[in-house]
């Protein structure tokens, strides 16, 4: 065949192609797809949120996870997550967080005390879907705990003192297998107690299961054993969270750990146990309240290097004026059976207190 005859052919196909799109699908005011539509249509979902808070403590918050500095503004955290999770074959997450938090969830990857990077990448991983079994492999949060990173899934401002004692990430590989439609079985083994920048030793073991049998009432229970790769030695946590959604506006939250570390050349180890009790109310279709109370005993004094039993109340206001913006208004009381609350770093005294206080508000946008 001749290149001429070639060429009319394909214009005959273009002209045909041409002439099955609609009418106007070319025009200048045709509707124009926006990055969401254009993800949703790929099967990626995203999301993200802005969280920014002022609060003030009659001391500097040694024993909170976040909220470490006194009588300050700032940006607390901002998120985004791209997921694609199909439910069979390979997917993924990466979620990035950027902010004063990121900086503490810096340094606990570091297994250090402190860390300039006002940014991390909070999750990253992989994963395939076959039937009842889901592999993730990456860096992910923890099972463990009632609380989270990210603000929007939290009831109130500030962290537990659990959560203080808590990992927050892990990086390696985790299988969850549906057993039925209401219990789950989780296996995973990871570097360690968050740390995904030190150089790693031998790695920890996480177990869970996840009950749901009805809409009403859940129950989590988790455990992290392995070899402290900073501390080199043994430690363990059990954790267990328990969900009861009396109606659709009262649910109440219980969430109890058990935990020890084996002395070692490096620390002289120790156990700890505690126990954070949440009640949720919906006032209304725009307010909210939370209330929390827990005591953490650190025997001790491993968690927060004094041994002691501390005990925390917080009440939570959440007021929501549109959909996706809500304001949280917070008043916070922490106690201690010692003087460990760091009441005033003035040189060359520190001075100590038994108890501490702290009101902050705080807004969170989602997108």
């Amino acid at each position: 065949m001749h290149k001429p005859l070639l060429h009319r052919l394909h214009i005959t196909a273009l002209v045909a192609a041409a002439g099955a799109v609609p009418a106007g699908a070319f025009a200048a005011d045709s509707p124009v797809l926006t990055l969401s539509q254009l993800l949703a249509n790929s099967g990626i979902t995203e999301s993200g949120y802005v969280a920014a808070s002022y609060y003030d403590s009659s001391g500097y918050n040694t024993d909170h996870e976040f909220d470490t500095s006194h009588d300050t503004f700032q940006l607390d955290q901002a998120g985004l997550q791209l997921a694609y999770q199909p439910k069979s074959g390979f997917g993924g997450v990466v979620d990035v967080i950027a902010g004063e938090d990121a900086k503490i969830v810096n340094a606990a990857e570091s297994g250090s005390t402190s860390s300039s990077d006002a940014f991390d990448i909070l999750q990253g991983f992989a994963q395939y879907v076959a039937g009842n079994l889901t592999l993730q492999a990456g860096k992910f949060t923890t099972l463990a705990g009632a609380e989270g990173v990210a603000p929007t899934g939290n009831t109130n401002f500030s962290r537990s003192l659990l959560y203080f004692a808590e990992p927050m990430t892990h990086t390696g590989v985790r299988a969850t297998y549906a057993l039925t439609g209401t219990v789950s079985l989780i296996v995973g083994v990871n570097n360690g107690w968050n740390y995904t920048k030190v150089n790693y030793g031998s790695k920890t073991a996480e177990l869970g299961i996840a009950l749901s049998p009805n809409k009403y009432f859940s129950l989590t229970a988790q455990s992290y054993i392995g070899k402290d790769p900073i501390d080199l030695a043994n430690r363990t946590l059990v954790d267990t969270v328990a969900t009861l959604n009396a109606t659709s506006a009262l649910s109440f939250v219980v969430s109890y750990d058990w935990g020890n570390q084996d002395a070692s050349a490096v620390t002289a180890g120790g156990g700890w146990d505690g126990l954070a009790a949440y009640v949720n109310y919906q006032l209304s279709s725009q307010w909210r309240v939370s209330l929390r109370g827990e005591y953490l005993d650190d025997k001790n004094g491993f968690v927060t290097g004094d041994a002691q039993n501390l005990k925390e109340g917080t009440l939570t206001f959440g007021y929501d004026p549109v959909s996706d913006f809500e304001l949280r208004l917070e008043g916070r009381y922490d106690t201690s059976n010692v003087q460990s609350f760091v009441k005033t770093l003035a040189p060359p005294v520190t001075l100590y207190a038994d108890y501490q206080t702290e009101v902050a508000v705080q807004g969170v946008f989602k997108f």
